[in-house]
């Protein structure tokens, strides 16, 4: 199971749609958060993109240096830059990282974003520019490893002796993500993509998507990983879990949610969509559970004025992790979590969830030191009761040395 964390380039706070408790977009605070995820030993961040988002190849780059072995998933978007330029930044990147570059498609979803970006392509011809875009693409990084060049003449991209003259060490090139609740999205997926992720919808329609795309690759003869995008907030109890949820909202008000749903209805995103029809703007701030718990311990209160992934796990340790491994039973190996605010909730997940999920955990010293992640040491001495690294034996259990050793 791989677990990656979240890079807010939109910006970060206690409270969803107020100012109060906010956190600016800067390079320190990302730098926090992406140290905090590479230590604890997440397998890497998602890097946002869009106009309320700062650059998330720029982010990337500037987070490659204070990060050992965090691998970045980062925004590909067809339309805003050739598939030439975007497969020779994806080498320099992935070079220069060492291999730490992850690859996700983003065709949007907000016609009137995208016209700003001279982007005016409607949903349908969107996907057969992302197609022709990949196509492009990864044929420049698969042949680039042997000189060659590449051809492509489509209905609206065209490349003659397309070259990568200094190809990445990922071969045939970096892992490709992508996600989209279209028929048309299903399709890309199947056949050019190596994960396919959804947003954290309830179990039985991630399983409909999953069958769906499984279906659909197999008649390419290929086999793609599954993983899913949600919000975390886990507590010690469920009630804590539930009032931090309840708190998340607390500075909210009706014509804010209101707002944002009219701006959501107005995006041809059929995710989008989806995501909106979860939570139906039902807003009760004397019960948030009501109408936004949609399947146990999975609640859309998030959606009500976050864009894209809307949903979050909210309850105790053993219950969230139940709810994850319950998605992971429907073949899910890769799980894009998020909490507000980021930094702390990056530590709070992975100190209460990973000792309870088969996490990959290839960050992790495999002997700890004295001082390592176990809590601090009791009367300067005493190693706390718990979980504690190997060979280090509590005070008064140490068996005696033998001779030899004393000399």
């Amino acid at each position: 199971m791989k677990l990656l964390w979240f890079i807010p380039t939109h910006g970060d706070s206690r409270y969803l749609g107020s100012a109060v408790g906010a956190r600016a977009a800067s390079f320190d605070y990302f730098r926090q958060v992406a140290v905090a995820a590479d230590s604890l030993g997440y397998e890497g961040v998602l890097i946002p993109t869009g106009r309320s988002c700062e650059d998330p190849w720029i982010v990337a780059a500037s987070l490659i240096e204070v990060t050992r072995r965090l691998k970045f998933l980062v925004a590909l978007r067809p339309g805003l830059v050739t598939p030439s330029l975007a497969a020779r930044m994806a080498a320099t990147f992935d070079r220069l990282s060492g291999g730490r570059l992850l690859i996700n498609l983003v065709t949007g979803g907000d016609a009137q974003e995208l016209a700003g970006d001279g982007q005016f392509l409607d949903h349908a011809a969107r996907y057969e520019q992302s197609e022709e875009f990949m196509t492009i693409w990864r044929e420049i990084l698969a042949k680039s490893h042997d000189g060659e060049g590449v051809d492509f003449d489509g209905r609206h991209l065209q490349v003659k002796d397309a070259k990568l003259l200094y190809p990445g060490p990922q071969r045939p090139y970096p892992p490709l993500y992508f996600g989209g609740s279209s028929e048309q999205a299903h399709e890309l997926a199947a056949q050019q993509f190596d994960t396919y992720l959804t947003w954290g919808e309830p179990p039985a329609a991630v399983a409909e998507k999953v069958a769906d795309v499984k279906r659909r690759a197999a008649k390419h003869g290929r086999t793609l990983g599954f993983g899913i995008r949600l919000h975390v907030i886990v507590r010690e109890t469920e009630d804590e879990a539930w009032r931090a949820a309840g708190e998340l909202l607390s500075h909210l008000d009706d014509a804010t949610v209101a707002a944002a749903q009219a701006r959501f209805a107005s995006m041809d995103s059929v995710g989008q969509r989806r995501m909106a029809e979860l939570n139906k703007g039902r807003f009760n701030r004397a019960n948030i559970r009501e109408g936004l718990e949609i399947a146990p311990n999975l609640w859309a209160g998030v959606g009500l004025v976050r864009g894209g992934a809307g949903t979050a796990l909210v309850g105790n340790p053993q219950q969230v992790a139940d709810r994850i491994q319950e998605y992971a039973a429907l073949g899910l190996d890769t799980f894009i979590l998020s909490g507000y605010p980021h930094l702390e909730e990056a530590h709070r997940v992975a100190e209460l969830l990973f000792p309870l999920l088969p996490v990959q955990q290839t960050r992790r010293d495999a002997r700890p030191v004295l001082s390592g992640p176990f809590g601090e040491i009791v009367a300067n001495g005493i190693v706390p009761p718990g979980q504690r690294p190997e060979g280090i034996v509590p005070p008064g259990q140490q068996k005696p040395a033998l001779k030899e050793a004393a000399s």
